[in-house]
């Protein structure tokens, strides 16, 4: 009785069939349109590849510059330095805004900017001049410096005629392998009016796309000596060292970290080498933190496992570059018989690091690296990490530089935050030689990067080429690069805004899993195109519940990215001529007749190309209402009839959504307090009805549980105020045994982009387990985080976990017996047909009260994810890129001392 009285509600109160009558009475004004899955994919990965190809172009045009402009400076003596400034005019950004008159002969004749509001890249811009940056524990004075700072100003010409030619290209930048970074427009690296307390920590070397475009992926064995004579400040050296190697790699590389005297150990739980993500390396740096010094040292034990390493072939791998990083002391052994084993063909090349000050004869170590293609780094003191930790990329890229042409091609980045606010992007780079002859002509051209040159797309601009409102609010684009991470996905939004690692969020992590999309995921990155229709679970909008729907994949390759479209196939509703507002409809849009109409709010889409868009709904309506002409069908007026025929009856409101972005709520008052998102594509009630052929019941004033667990109605006073919360919080026990009868499923889901609170340091009465040594990175942090800013600025990246709860069979009754020991309660389920509902009738909570265990949570919680040595085990699926520069027969040795 109980369902039909509340189906007859729904049907009398929402009027929901006189709705479709009005709907199938106005045909003639439009038409009803399939979709074409297919065409609309493909016209997508057209757009896509068109804009792809021509941020390309721009980078091509750029090298021409380089080649004549670099050699005539290579000699430039120091004692020039002061000319030279001069002559270059030197455009530091950190200083544009804030220039003396009483400042140093030399710095007077820097160029000072006219800077002016850009709504493109969002900031002050200086589109005549470029821009430079030098890293904080750079010297901007040295002559390698200056040299470049003289040679790369010739790209500014180059930079603004590709401005010229496609008036819509983002930041276009080159990053030298000094350091130094040459951007345009100019713009203030850090805005004092945005973020006052921001500490400049920038390096262009440190960036994805600059180590993604200086060399070709590596499978990196790092190796750590942790004999007894590296105890105390040398191992927390090496330990810094480690965490510091660790940032200079990309999720096309491959790691592990291993320690070693007479017996070598796992730092982790990986049994072999795993890709360089966010989450592996950070496993990685605290599993470091907690090698020990003992014993004495066996470089042939630690050699030979590195190269067994190494050599595995059963499991995933870059397969191009394979490098050892030896981190030690020193010592008198040079390991030449295990090297002569196994590495006579110097097909792995070894990097070593003395790390300390100490007497120890480096002459060994050295021998190591450059009888094997590597190179010799010294590490006396914590200044020299940074630099000498990422100078190794120099190394490798030199046979990129042999291989010329071939290796002349644009690789496209994993999405980050650019640094200098545009939002998320992606990021063409190109790789810059250095093919001018030594100073001595004797040993031929040089074999350098110069750097790599890197052009911005924003992820705004890609969106813009696949068009939303033709595919429903359930259907939407996404596309995945080769590692599987989303590019476009509804779901990707990051919410960490100092976030600088790439935003890597697997699709298989942006929906809920299955083999099916598991299958769907391997033939898109193998750049196949197919379709598949599946039944699958859907996460809502809000996160709270889960239903069933039937999704269809399509998809298609985009130049090495693939692209994927609509989830579900929904048709299109076109005008069939001209435009159908008239004025009846349009004084229901009206601000002072709102109380005659019911409060409208309209989506903020681009209806009109010349209405300007306003996340302010009275704004909005202003501006619509004196853009569109005063004409309209009968039909817009048809709603309001409707709410006047039927008298309220107690229903505190009626409304009625779109997928044109109208929604209605009569009456007035209950519009002024209407809460869900005017844009209904966002809105999760919306989108949730078109999974379901029942009422979905949300807010209603009686006793049940919707299909989320949650409380909706209750005849116990004492949960009057409990509305709304998770049964499993109200009432623990009786949830648990919902779940175990399996009238509720539930499924696990982590957010690898949430934000937590930082971890409080422990109070516990005990000293510190070691000395930290901090970076010069977090000496320069120390400022930042004394400063006077918003606590929301102290959030820390994480991953959190919630559970929701879903009806996951077509049982309609259930009961059962609540033991509690000595005492029991009994409790009967009926789920109300045509609802999303169940009705639960239980012995009260208060007789029984032995055994209430701890609230059951589905609202986020931090977590620490998904144990990553299980997933370490079995990989998912990935392709790394086509090509690969790694060993060259031609590559000197001379140049590892």
């Amino acid at each position: 009785q109980m369902q039909k009285e509340l189906v007859t509600l729904a049907d009398t109160a929402t009027a929901g069939k006189n709705l479709t009558q009005i709907f199938l009475r106005n045909q003639h004004l439009y038409t009803v349109e399939q979709n074409d899955a297919e065409e609309l994919v493909a016209r997508a990965a057209r757009n896509i590849e068109q804009l792809l190809r021509k941020r390309s172009a721009a980078l091509k045009v750029r090298l021409i510059p380089l080649r004549g402009n670099n050699c005539q400076f290579v000699s430039l003596k120091a004692e020039q330095d002061e000319i030279f400034i001069n002559k270059v005019g030197y455009k530091n950004p950190d200083t544009f805004l804030h220039l003396e008159a009483n400042e140093t002969e030399g710095r007077k004749y820097r160029i000072r900017p006219d800077f002016k509001e850009d709504p493109s890249f969002k900031r002050l811009t200086d589109h005549n001049h470029t821009a430079v940056h030098i890293p904080t524990d750079i010297y901007d004075g040295s002559t390698i410096v200056l040299n470049e700072l003289n040679w790369t100003e010739a790209l500014e010409e180059v930079f603004k005629k590709n401005r010229e030619d496609d008036p819509t290209l983002l930041w276009q930048v080159f990053g030298s392998a000094t350091g130094l970074a040459r951007y345009y427009p100019a713009s203030p690296w850090m805005d004092a009016r945005k973020t006052p307390s921001k500490i400049d920590l920038y390096d262009v070397r440190r960036r994805p796309w600059y180590i993604q475009g200086a060399a070709s992926p590596k499978d990196m064995l790092i190796l750590v000596d942790a004999s007894g004579s590296v105890s105390g400040l040398t191992l927390k050296l090496i330990r810094t060292s480690v965490s510091e190697m660790l940032e200079t790699l990309s999720d096309d590389d491959y790691v592990n970290v291993v320690y070693f005297n007479t017996r070598v150990k796992k730092t982790a739980c990986f049994d072999h080498l795993v890709q360089a993500n966010v989450r592996n390396k950070k496993v990685l740096k605290d599993a470091v933190q907690n090698i020990t010094a003992k014993g004495i040292t066996n470089y042939t034990k630690g050699f030979e496992f590195a190269f067994e390493q190494l050599s595995a072939t059963n499991v995933s791998r870059a397969n191009c570059n394979k490098i050892i990083m030896l981190f030690t002391d020193g010592g008198e052994e040079r390991a030449q018989a295990i090297l002569d084993k196994y590495n006579a063909d110097k097909k792995v090349r070894i990097f070593t690091f003395s790390v300390g000050q100490h007497n120890y004869d480096k002459g060994p170590i050295q021998w190591m690296a450059c009888s094997n293609k590597g190179y010799f780094y010294e590490i006396p003191s914590i200044g020299a990490i940074r630099i000498n930790t990422q100078e190794y990329l120099d190394v490798l890229g030199r046979p990129m530089v042999l291989a010329g042409k071939k290796a002349k091609h644009v690789q496209w980045t994993n999405v980050y935050l650019d640094a200098l606010e545009l939002g998320l992007v992606i990021t063409g780079t190109l790789p810059v030689f250095n093919r001018t002859k030594t100073i001595d002509d004797r040993n031929g051209e040089n074999q350098l990067i110069l750097g790599v040159m890197a052009i911005d797309v924003s992820l705004d601009d890609i969106k813009k080429l696949t068009p939303r409102f033709t595919i429903g609010p359930n259907g939407y684009y996404f596309a995945i690069d080769p590692n599987g991470y989303v590019l476009l996905h509804p779901n990707l939004q990051p919410k960490n805004p100092k976030f600088q690692e790439p935003v890597t969020l697997d699709f298989l992590d942006a929906e809920l899993e299955n083999d099916i999309k598991v299958e769907i995921r391997r033939m898109m990155i193998d750049g196949e195109t197919g379709e598949h229709t599946i039944h699958t679970l859907v996460k809502t909008q809000d996160e709270r519940y889960i239903d069933r729907g039937v999704r269809t994949y399509t998809w298609a390759p985009v130049n090495g990215t693939d692209y994927s479209g609509i989830p579900h196939i929904f048709v299109n509703y076109e005008p069939k001529t001209g435009v159908f507002v008239f004025s009846k409809a349009m004084e229901t849009i009206q601000l002072d007749r709102f109380d005659e109409y019911g409060y409208t709010y309209i989506a903020p889409r681009e209806y009109c190309k010349e209405l300007k868009l306003s996340l302010n709904n009275t704004q909005f309506l202003l501006d619509f209402n004196q853009y569109i002409d005063r004409n309209t069908p009968d039909a817009c007026e048809s709603f309001f009839h409707l709410t006047h025929l039927r008298g309220l009856d107690g229903i505190v409101a009626r409304f009625v959504a779109t997928d044109g972005g109208i929604t209605r709520v009569y009456p007035r008052s209950a519009g002024e307090e209407w809460t869900e998102n005017p844009e209904t594509y966002e809105s999760s009630f919306y989108k949730r009805t078109l999974d379901n052929e029942i009422y979905i019941f949300t807010h209603v004033d009686c006793v049940i549980l919707d299909d989320g667990g949650f409380l909706l109605m209750s005849n116990q006073d004492e949960y009057i105020t409990l509305i709304g919360q998770f049964f499993g919080e109200v009432d623990p026990v009786l949830m648990i045994n919902l779940v175990n009868t399996s009238l509720y499923s539930y499924n696990k889901t982590y957010d690898y982009q949430s934000v937590c609170d930082p971890e409080k340091d422990s109070k516990a009465a005990a000293g510190p387990r070691s000395v930290f040594v901090p970076t010069i990175a977090d000496l320069l942090s120390i400022g930042w985080w004394a400063s006077n800013i918003p606590d929301a600025m102290f959030k820390e990246s994480c991953i959190t976990e919630q559970t929701q709860y879903f009806f996951d069979n077509d049982e309609r009754s259930y009961s059962g017996v609540l033991d509690c020991g000595n005492c029991s309660r009994m409790y009967r389920a009926e789920k109300l047909p045509n609802t999303n509902l169940v009705f639960l009738i239980t012995d009260a909570k208060a007789t029984c009260l032995s055994c209430d265990p701890r609230p059951l949570r589905q609202a986020e919680q931090p977590s620490e994810g998904p144990d990553p040595c299980e997933l370490a085990q079995n990989p998912r699926y990935r392709k790394g890129p086509d090509v690969c520069f790694d060993n060259n027969e031609n590559v000197r040795n001379n140049h590892t001392y």
